[in-house]
């Protein structure tokens, strides 16, 4: 079975500076560890992604908005707010990061590829529809959704997210859908404030599970399974997409969790899992966040070896 490593050369220009927490440097770490495995660099299939279109992007935002990134981009650069900032190439980068997320669908759906790993930046699970936030510009993660419903005709989606923050750009983009369901385990309180346990959104559809740092490990792998399996109670996915935030990791910077590399291998392998009980395995994972980049080099290599 051929499982893709999809990234874009594109994503390196988005260039919020070196002393920026998301640098491109994070980015580099990945293929610079994945080269210490070559048995799992010949297995994957190496891909680069597209680039998303206006249309594309649309399905999650407000046309206004997407026009400003574009423009932005093209005028040198900007700040959208204090995390948030644009470069030259950030509407190259943005639009590659999206477009790598949806060629990871198309590829699922199709069966040539059906698990995939998208290697992207910038983030995408704070953008709002009209705004940036989080270091966050386009919601990688919500566009794929819409776009396996609305573009390739599937029914279910299942987002997860085990980001150390909340997800609360994609639970704003897609919490209308009650056909899109969305599982976000992260750290409480803490940035961004949002994802409440009884915060259900207006569909019922979304499953919030805030947790306190410093916690042991295996109360954080226990209570993120046992949220994506109360979701799919009664809803069978036919596409199942994970937002990979290694910022959850023991040791990050921009995090209070106490995960190991171990249980990112458990997580990943229990998702494989239940996305091959669901819908014959198809999965699409895109990377979030991770703000130490050695960690999050290996992390992302244990994370593709778990999909293998």
């Amino acid at each position: 079975m051929s499982i893709a490593f999809i990234s874009h050369s594109d994503c390196g220009r988005h260039d919020t500076g070196w002393n920026h927490p998301e640098h491109v440097g994070r980015l580099r770490a990945i293929p610079r560890a994945l080269r210490y495995d070559a048995e799992l660099f010949e297995t994957l299939t190496h891909l680069e992604g597209r680039h998303a279109v206006e249309d594309d992007l649309i399905l999650a935002h407000d046309i206004k908005y997407v026009r400003q990134v574009r423009d932005l981009s093209a005028s040198g650069g900007g700040r959208f707010d204090a995390d948030t900032v644009a470069s030259e190439g950030s509407w190259a980068a943005a639009t590659a990061g999206a477009g790598s997320v949806l060629d990871a669908v198309d590829l699922a759906i199709s069966g040539k590829n059906i698990r995939t790993f998208c290697a992207v930046r910038p983030p995408g699970h704070h953008a709002l529809r009209d705004h940036a936030m989080g270091f966050c510009l386009f919601g990688n993660v919500a566009i794929a959704a819409h776009y396996a419903r609305k573009v390739k005709g599937l029914e279910r989606i299942l987002i997860v997210d085990w980001d150390v923050h909340h997800g609360n750009g994609t639970q704003a983009l897609v919490e209308h859908d009650a056909n899109i369901r969305f599982v976000s385990m992260h750290q409480w309180p803490w940035y961004p404030g949002t994802g409440a346990l009884d915060d259900h959104g207006p569909k019922k559809s979304v499953w919030n599970r805030p947790m306190a740092a410093a916690l042991p490990r295996d109360a954080y792998v226990s209570a993120f399974l046992e949220t994506v399996d109360a979701a799919a109670i009664g809803f069978t996915p036919d596409l199942v997409i994970i937002s990979a935030g290694f910022d959850s990791l023991n040791g990050d910077p921009l995090g209070g969790f106490t995960m190991e590399m171990p249980d990112i291998d458990r997580l990943t392998r229990e998702m494989v899992s239940r996305a091959t009980n669901w819908c014959g395995g198809r999965l699409v994972s895109a990377l979030e966040g991770g703000y130490n980049p050695e960690r999050l080099g290996e992390a992302a290599v244990v994370h593709m070896r778990a999909l293998v």
